[in-house]
């Protein structure tokens, strides 16, 4: 594979929300990034690999400071996060951003050099893939609100996937950066750390919510509809990623 340039693409959306992929990640694993334009400070939530500089990427769409929240710890979201003077994430994952291992990152089994379709940097290693070390600078809990000055985002704590899933909330907009907790694919409940009987509780919790569009974690944005529709289809034993190894295994 050769090296690639640019790494990153960018979709623009007309609500102030931007797209960020790393194109040459394999559409199974590759993270969405969110960059949210506010009025004093911009958001981005989840910061992908960490493969190449991100903040330069950021630069080109901003001039304001910018913060990051990491949805949740696994490797995918949180690799960029270093870049960054301003971290937020949940307490309950603090100390996996401040020490992160291929295992409490959920590392093991994903990385591998059939993960990308162009290396990132000339001599770049799949097995030698590891987070750097960002603990996060502050802490986001249930009911917590990031004020951008003119967008306001609530936070949900929507444990399952991981202790300290969170997901943001507009209201005014009836819009969901759902991170993990839930996108338009199989979901994934058997990570080191998941708890299956405490995330069919968080997606109980998101059917009475009312919302008209959901930014995932990965893959396309989905409306309240199918939002019902993955959530029942997991809740009826299906709608599940299964053994990570053989899913892998099948996407390569």
């Amino acid at each position: 594979m050769k090296n690639s340039d640019p790494w990153y693409e960018v979709i623009t959306f007309s609500d102030g929300v931007s797209l960020i992929r790393e194109k040459y990640v394999a559409d199974w694993l590759r993270c969405n990034i969110w960059h949210i334009r506010g009025k004093n400070y911009d958001l981005l939530i989840d910061s992908g690999m960490g493969l190449r500089p991100l903040k330069q990427e950021i630069i080109t769409l901003t001039e304001r400071p910018v913060t990051v929240v990491s949805t949740h710890c696994h490797f995918d979201h949180i690799g960029g996060a270093h870049e960054f003077d301003c971290r937020l994430g949940h307490r309950l994952e603090a100390s996996v951003h401040a020490n992160p291992t291929l295992e409490n990152t959920a590392t093991t089994g994903f990385v591998r050099a059939e993960t990308f379709k162009a290396v990132p940097y000339e001599g770049f290693i799949a097995e030698d893939y590891r987070v750097k070390a960002a603990p996060l600078t502050g802490y986001l809990d249930e009911g917590d609100v990031v004020d951008l000055g003119n967008r306001h985002f609530h936070i949900l704590h929507l444990p399952g996937h991981s202790p300290g899933s969170i997901a943001l909330y507009e209201q005014a907009t009836e819009t969901l950066f759902s991170g993990d907790v839930i996108y338009d694919g199989a979901l994934y409940d058997t990570v080191y750390h998941s708890d299956k009987a405490v995330y069919r509780e968080s997606l109980e919790r998101l059917k009475s919510l009312k919302v008209k569009t959901i930014h995932g974690g990965h893959d396309q944005s989905f409306g309240p509809q199918r939002m019902i529709e993955i959530i029942e289809g997991y809740l009826a034993g299906n709608m599940t990623l299964g053994d990570p190894a053989a899913w892998v295994g099948n996407q390569l």
